[in-house]
């Protein structure tokens, strides 16, 4: 148990998949301007993250290595990404609308989010089990979700400043976003 709550811990604010290994940095710049819709994007990742997780273990548990297909690990890996975003993009345009507008092109970029694959590849790869895999899923999609919510509210903020005009734009974005990932690199020697 005390080594899945490291792995969890660990995997949320020490190695945050977009703050320290810089995976996922299309919607994490792209959907950051309101904190409603990075949370909205936020909470769209867990569960895509967390269940893509969970069903690639089994799937490379039960038939990519018992059947020696390791090889095409990636392309069911990415597969099983896709027809998840698709489930969650028909869910939002149902049940939430606002949201599904609000997110726009980002939503179907889930898709492409290196992220999304890079935990299910990293799940494989340090030999973790179908429940370690769900719960490293899980804290990395937190991880995610705290960075783009945090980032989205400075962003807000930034608005009523005065931002020199060099700065301006995608500048002050970038310098806000190596900025705190210098901060999540002071948790490196937590664990």
């Amino acid at each position: 148990m005390k080594e899945v709550l490291l792995i969890a811990i660990g995997s949320a604010v020490v190695n945050n998949v977009v703050l320290s290994q810089f995976l996922g940095l299309c919607p994490f710049f792209g959907v950051s301007k309101k904190t409603n819709t990075a949370a909205g994007m936020g909470v769209a990742v867990i569960f895509v993250i967390t269940i893509a997780s969970f069903v690639t273990s089994v799937l490379d548990k039960f038939i990519l290595q018992k059947f020696d297909l390791v090889y095409l690990r990636t392309i069911v890996f990415i597969l099983v990404i896709a027809a998840l975003v698709q489930f969650v993009e028909m869910f939002l345009k149902k049940s939430v609308p606002s949201l599904y507008n609000a997110l726009g092109v980002f939503l179907p970029l889930i898709t492409t989010n290196c992220a999304v694959l890079g935990v299910a590849l990293n799940n494989v790869q340090y030999g973790y089990g179908i429940g370690v895999s769900t719960v490293n899923g899980l804290a990395t999609a937190v991880g995610f979700c705290i960075a783009i919510v945090i980032m989205a509210s400075i962003r807000e903020k930034m608005e009523y400043n005065a931002v020199p005009n060099p700065f301006r734009g995608s500048a002050i974005v970038l310098v806000t976003a190596g900025l705190m990932s210098i901060a999540f690199m002071g948790f490196s020697g937590v664990i």
